[in-house]
């Protein structure tokens, strides 16, 4: 597990965790998250950034040591997604984004077409591109030609918490797209998390499930765990499962010549 590093847009990472920093009661216990998670990545909705306040912005709270992966969530259509990730590489953001076109205000389901091709420019403009998509295999392959760092399958709809629902979708996505595929949105338990990691996941991103828990810092510490636990069971290789029992001991010949 030393050297387990992935690599997106040439950069390696220790950390397969990314977090958020949406929907925190208080914006100031960000820096403890992040700290207990172990995580180096974290993703911002330019939308809340403030970069003329004095005090009152979310960018104030985020370490300095942090990867900064800004999102482009509000935009409804690719052009609203590049024009959102061109103002955030003019703000200071770097040039890394999260592309989240989503025009569906019922479900919060990503636009794939959409989505495909806000990738397509901005990867074109050096941009190291990570799509929020849904768990698709021609839409990942598409974003693949289109020049994506990688793939974010949602597990499922945004803030619900209820887990990998799309997870034979994303199993293929695993087996079939020669990117990193990080899972995101609907991961709502640390085991959630583990499973992801334990079925081949790159990573996955968690957000809602830690910043709305009783205590955030403990639940960022235990989705790292969990992380890290999957991904050590991935490594390790799983033994094979069976229809029928099979003894973990010898069943015959303990008593064999017992005469008592």
């Amino acid at each position: 597990m030393g050297d387990d590093l992935f690599e997106i847009g040439g950069e390696r990472l220790g950390s397969r965790l990314f977090t958020g920093t949406g929907k925190y009661g208080d914006d100031a216990v960000i820096p403890d998250v992040c700290a207990a998670s172990g995580s180096e990545v974290i993703t911002v909705a330019l939308r809340r950034v403030d970069f003329q306040a004095a005090t009152g912005n979310v960018m104030e709270h985020i370490p300095k040591t942090m990867r900064l992966l800004p999102n482009t969530s509000g935009a409804r259509t690719a052009d609203e997604a590049v024009r959102i990730a061109r103002l955030a590489k003019a703000m200071g953001c770097g040039n890394w984004i999260k592309i989240e076109v989503i025009a569906d205000n019922n479900h919060l389901l990503p636009d794939g077409y959409a989505t495909v091709r806000a990738t397509g420019i901005l990867a074109a403009e050096g941009f190291v591109v990570l799509p929020y998509v849904n768990a698709d295999l021609y839409v990942a392959r598409d974003l693949v030609s289109a020049g994506a760092a990688a793939v974010m399958p949602l597990g499922a709809p945004i803030g619900t918490n209820r887990g990998l629902q799309t997870k034979e979708m994303i199993r293929i996505l695993i087996e079939e797209i020669d990117l990193p595929i990080i899972v995101d949105a609907g991961l709502g338990r640390p085991s959630h998390a583990c499973e992801a990691m334990e079925m081949g996941a790159d990573g996955v991103l968690v957000n809602t499930a830690i910043a709305t828990a009783a205590d955030p810092v403990s639940m960022a510490r235990a989705f790292g765990e969990a992380v890290r636990a999957g991904r050590r069971g991935f490594l390790a290789g799983h033994g094979a499962q069976r229809l029928k029992a099979d003894a973990s001991s010898p069943l015959t010949g303990f008593l064999e010549g017992d005469g008592s």
